[in-house]
């Protein structure tokens, strides 16, 4: 047994037999650029090998969900030439990947808001949902012009006729306000990447009681075994959600 196959089994075994959600803030495309006197485009297409790096070692590391930050609704402030070509790359991703990931048996999902998106992106985001549909294998999740907050108030608004709803019905709505056809789960693990340690708008509620971890590596150069450290810095962790460890006896 190699050693992913067997953190893979340690992570079913310490979650309950449940694959993890790990959630993943890829941080530091454009400094990765700056460093080698390129452009920021140039550090988000890096990126992206670093994204296919993660998904192929994802499953055998007893992730069952995936979702990375791919566009956030503060990233609009970007120079346009930027915003531009990062949803051509995001695009282009979607065309490109969705028949391979349908043939690893990867479901491929957009959560965020539609409306400000270019047309050719709505449409490659419908293609690539319908072509992937199904997969079991991984379920991966891109983040695309979202907000936490914005997320939440748009469910919000969906419950004003109910005095009272529990948590997992919101979850639910939240789920909807996002365009996911499952209510919203909870986050295992939040890792970013790039230094930085805060949580920039991302899976506020699905973060509740997630583990945080900080890597200092730039996402162009983040590989598996990164990955991998990540999920046993995991497993290192007492997970209490609130209550007392119970006594040995």
């Amino acid at each position: 047994m190699n050693t992913n196959e067997m953190t893979g089994r340690q992570t079913a075994e310490n979650n309950g037999d449940r694959p993890l959600h790990v959630a993943i803030i890829p941080d530091g495309n454009g400094r990765w650029a700056a460093q080698r006197g390129l452009p920021r485009t140039a550090g988000h297409r890096a990126g992206v090998e670093a994204v296919w790096r993660v998904v192929e070692a994802a499953p055998s590391l007893g992730i069952g969900q995936l979702t990375l930050y791919a566009f956030s609704a503060d990233n609009w402030e970007r120079p346009h030439e930027e915003v531009q070509g990062l949803l051509a790359i995001l695009e282009e991703f979607l065309r490109q990947q969705a028949p391979v990931c349908r043939e690893q048996g990867i479901e491929l999902q957009v959560i965020g808001r539609r409306d400000r998106l270019p047309a050719g992106l709505r449409s490659a985001i419908r293609q690539a949902q319908q072509l992937t549909a199904g997969g079991h294998r991984l379920r991966l999740r891109l983040a695309v012009d979202y907000s936490a907050r914005d997320a939440i108030v748009r469910a919000a608004c969906r419950m004003l006729s109910s005095l009272e709803i529990t948590r997992e019905e919101f979850a639910r709505l939240l789920g909807a306000a996002c365009f996911d056809r499952y209510p919203s789960a909870d986050v295992d693990l939040l890792i970013r990447t790039g230094g930085e340690q805060r949580l920039s708008d991302f899976l506020l509620w699905e973060l509740a009681y997630a583990e945080l971890v900080f890597c200092p590596r730039l996402w162009p150069d983040f590989e598996a075994a990164d990955l991998e450290a990540a999920v046993a810095e995991f497993h290192r962790r007492e997970r209490r959600f609130g209550r007392v460890p119970v006594a040995a006896d």
